[in-house]
């Protein structure tokens, strides 16, 4: 737990967990989903150590932590008790325009994508390198092996797009990517003539689509609902993947399949239509010059499937991933135009890290880190990445690969297309050079430091001291008897701690009485457990054996209802332990905390024997 006490003020800081509907991230950013924006402390969290900036607009709560950001991510996941394959599935409960959330399954359907994008891409750069300086020659076994990963990366991009949206479409990812992997094999993928229940099919080709399976995955994701409402349970694990493989495969052959490619073709035409009429060149150069809006608002990765559109009807893209590399580039050159001004340390440190940063085509540190508290930055940026792109869209540069950054300007001269790369090369300079020397003239705002330094200490200091002033609750015995740990009660759910932390309790009489004053939230139906909350919010679990969910409430007589309100030590149910031991079953008593994480500590009593006046369970918060 690296990052724990980052997570920690994080939490706190966008209102506690209680507040988070659901969380992922980006390449830097978490991107929350907050159930109410006002509680979050934004301008506190932006003085974080840890925390680069926070953004909060139409798209999500991003608060930008850098490039490490998937460690974090998944320390946050695990201190809030959030499954992250289901964590997407939770967001999208919240009522979102259609627009926006195709538009925010897109971008988070790509992001996880973007890796084995990128290892594909920048291999291909490599080999055009070696290619060009004689190394490997392209029928040579090697060249052959290295160039089937980027081969294979794009051929079966269908599996890795089924993989990434099942979970945010509710279907299963399994069943996804076989359902994907169906429609790339050699019986279907671009086979003509085909038939299914004596229906043609139109001639489609799916592998290297991304909009089919989008569709497919969609609707699998409807109908894996609806199975599981009309199905009976007991038939779930059965009669559910064979009908919903057998209903969607004709489905997606015949209507989704067709629907997506003329998709894809429409936004090919749409743009060539825009270079036809205004010219190439002027689409490059806007894109070039305000990539660093889109990637703010979380767009940035919505290029990406009108890219690799692009490569598959075309075999290159005229705009887009040219445009974002000499936008990266630009980018870049206003962080050195920056450092070479910077006077501070600090600031010489932040501007040369961010800088390197996008020379290697990551440039969210730089944007959320400087761009957005000195904004001139983004001057600079129109005035570099506009020419260099305004170059490349005259030259109409041709990026052959899915790849972005100085790493992949090799690839720009594959099919031995010299002058490209050499376009493409003059483009970046054009960007690089200009944006340094703009933001070095447009110089560096002044910002009041000492006065930001000086309330970040005040509330540091602030919450030191509410600190010191820790509360805690005591939970007394739900039944009298013998304590037993938590890791030593007979069933793994407990004993490791998953359901949250507590104590056992092997009871010698018959009665059990609420541990805390609270209220019933749940009495199931078996009756072999009670659920309580406090009106601090502590969730108590209180469980009357093991495995005794069996016995169907024999044995179990619950004298409370839901809502009911209790007091420490009134009685809850009354229980034959005597008949529960015939039946061979354990009689140990299970209280836990389940929202164990909300708290500082959760602490169960050390005696051997417990009477009603002892406390069982002690909660620090």
């Amino acid at each position: 737990m690296i990052y724990q006490k980052l997570n920690e003020t994080i939490i706190q800081l966008v209102g506690g967990k209680e507040n988070i509907q659901a969380v992922v991230h980006c390449m830097t950013r978490l991107r929350f989903t907050l159930k109410d924006r006002s509680k979050a402390k934004t301008e506190e969290l932006k003085n974080v150590d840890g925390v680069i900036d926070v953004v909060s607009n139409n798209v999500a709560y991003q608060v930008i932590i850098g490039t490490h950001v998937n460690e974090v991510h998944a320390e946050l996941v695990s201190m809030l008790g959030i499954n992250p394959t289901t964590d997407s599935n939770q967001a999208t409960k919240e009522k979102k325009h259609p627009l926006k959330a195709m538009l925010d399954l897109v971008s988070e359907t790509m992001t996880p994508v973007i890796e084995p994008i990128i290892a594909s891409g920048l291999l291909a750069g490599f080999l055009s390198l070696f290619t060009i300086t004689g190394v490997l020659s392209e029928e040579s076994p090697t060249y052959i092996l290295l160039n089937s990963i980027r081969e294979a990366v794009f051929f079966f991009l269908p599996i890795l797009i089924a993989m990434s949206c099942a979970k945010r479409l509710k279907a299963s990812p399994y069943l996804a990517v076989a359902l994907a992997a169906t429609l790339v094999s050699t019986s279907i993928n671009g086979v003509a003539e085909l038939s299914i229940f004596g229906i043609s099919l139109p001639q489609t080709t799916y592998a290297n689509s991304f909009i089919p399976i989008i569709l497919a995955v969609w609707f699998m994701g409807h109908l894996t609902t609806f199975l599981n409402k009309y199905i009976p349970k007991f038939l779930h694990y059965f009669l559910n993947p064979v009908l919903i493989m057998v209903i969607c495969l004709p489905v997606t052959l015949l209507l989704f399949g067709p629907i997506g490619i003329w998709i894809g073709d429409g936004i090919g035409l749409l743009f060539k239509l825009l270079m036809d009429t205004f010219g190439s060149w002027i689409v490059v150069m806007l894109y070039a010059a305000f990539q660093p809006f889109l990637i703010m608002l979380g767009a940035g990765n919505f290029m990406m499937p009108l890219a690799l559109n692009f490569v598959n009807e075309m075999g290159y893209d005229p705009i887009f991933l040219a445009a974002a590399t000499i936008s990266d580039l630009a980018v870049a050159g206003a962080m050195l135009g920056y450092f070479l001004r910077a006077k501070e340390s600090k600031q010489k440190q932040l501007f040369g890290t961010v800088s390197f940063s996008a020379l290697m085509g990551v440039t969210e540190p730089a944007i959320y880190g400087a761009f957005i508290k000195y904004r001139r930055p983004f001057i600079a940026v129109m005035i570099g990445g506009g020419l260099g792109g305004l170059f490349a869209g005259l030259m109409n540069v041709k990026t052959y690969s899915i790849v972005w950054g100085l790493m992949g300007l090799p690839s720009y001269a594959q099919n031995q297309d010299f002058s490209n790369l050499i376009f493409m090369v003059i483009a970046v300079l054009i960007a690089f050079i200009g944006a340094a020397v703009s933001a070095y003239i447009l110089g560096i705002p002044e910002t009041n430091t000492a006065k930001n330094e000086e309330e970040t200490f005040s509330e540091e200091t602030a919450l030191e001291k509410e600190s010191t002033f820790a509360k805690k609750l005591t939970l007394q015995p739900v039944a009298k008897g013998e304590l037993v740990q938590l890791a030593d009660i007979k069933d793994q759910a407990f004993s490791t701690g998953a359901l949250g932390k507590g104590i056992g309790i092997i009871p010698s009489t018959s009665e059990v009485v609420s541990p805390v004053d609270g209220e019933v939230t749940v009495v199931f139906p078996t009756k072999h457990a009670i659920g309580i909350q406090t009106k601090e919010g502590v969730e108590i679990l209180i469980h009357i054996g093991v495995d005794t969910v069996e016995l169907d409430g024999t044995y179990f007589d619950t004298i409370v209802q839901p809502g009911d309100k209790v007091k420490k030590g009134q009685l809850l149910a009354t229980v034959d332990f005597d008949g529960l031991k015939k039946e061979g079953y354990d009689t140990t008593i299970i209280v836990v905390i389940t929202n164990t994480t909300d708290y500082l500590d959760v602490i169960p009593a050390i005696h051997e024997k417990l009477v009603l006046n002892d406390e069982m369970v002690t909660i620090v918060f």
